[in-house]
């Protein structure tokens, strides 16, 4: 391997480009959608960063977080209602938008207002999913699968691909060992660039210690801007942050979000060590 991974594919999709020696992407907001109020703040702070950083930003909210610790946990507003929000979002602020899809209907209802499908962690291995996102025409974001190597992803990103699809970017959120924590191996990075696909680094579930909490999960929120300057001197092409007024009050994955008051220093760092490590 290279000391630089060279550069990944150019990923163009209506307002989204990313890849090669394009800016990196953002994708940010709340873990669940818990209002359309609470969506729209975020999201306007969202616009205004995009405005003066000068990168790409896609909000992203849940409608349905199907996997919780706890099937008492907030899953979201549901398929109808969080469609709904998602598309106020992007005619309001003209961001791009994306959320999780779960079934083969979900994906090809979701296309028709999502920008980006994203495949959940724990549904990565669900080609039939993979297959209906592919479909679409749209980007398709894999979250990698806590139990996956960097050498599985090529057979993912291939069920994920249709004749149709203008690329598949594959999220890093850390590998589980069953101890109640997730650890990041950055040399995951580089090895998935080099099979030739756009890599994000979710700064945010990557701090996550699942179930940790008995009916939900835990986090160290003070480890996000660490773990996010390292992956950004490793070069990714992008960063997933969930971000939150008030985090201990969010109602989905709090101790993993990052302040929205502390979300532009934190950007400001990774922008500059970004274009370090990709030569941009």
């Amino acid at each position: 391997m290279s000391q630089f991974a060279p550069e990944t594919p150019f990923i163009e999709s209506g307002k989204l480009a990313l890849g090669a020696k394009s800016p990196p992407l953002i994708i940010a907001g709340p873990d669940s959608l818990e209002s359309e109020e609470l969506a729209l703040g975020i999201a306007s702070e969202l616009s205004r960063l995009q405005d003066k950083l000068q990168v790409p930003f896609v909000f992203k909210g849940s409608y349905d977080k199907a996997n919780r610790s706890s099937h008492l946990s907030y899953r979201g507003p549901g398929f109808e209602d969080g469609m709904a929000v998602l598309r106020r979002v992007r005619e309001e602020t003209g961001l791009a938008v994306t959320s999780d899809v779960h079934t083969v209907e979900e994906a090809t209802r979701a296309a028709e207002v999502l920008d980006i499908l994203q495949v959940p962690a724990f549904l990565c291995r669900q080609n039939d999913l993979l297959q209906a996102c592919a479909s679409t025409g749209k980007i398709v974001n894999i979250k990698k699968g806590q139990f996956l190597a960097p050498a599985n992803i090529p057979a993912r990103a291939a069920a994920a691909t249709g004749p149709q699809t203008p690329g598949v970017l594959v999220t890093e959120r850390g590998s589980s060992f069953g101890h109640g924590d997730l650890v990041n191996d950055f040399r995951g990075i580089p090895l998935i660039r080099e099979a030739g696909f756009c890599v994000i680094f979710d700064a945010t579930h990557s701090v996550q210690q699942p179930g940790a909490l008995g009916d939900r999960s835990d986090g160290n929120r003070d480890m996000i801007p660490h773990l996010a300057r390292a992956a950004a001197g490793v070069g990714c092409d992008g960063f997933f942050f969930e971000v939150h007024p008030d985090p201990d009050k969010a109602l989905c994955d709090g101790p993993n979000s990052l302040r929205l008051e502390d979300f532009e220093e934190v950007l400001e760092q990774v922008i500059g060590l970004d274009r370090i490590a990709r030569r941009l």
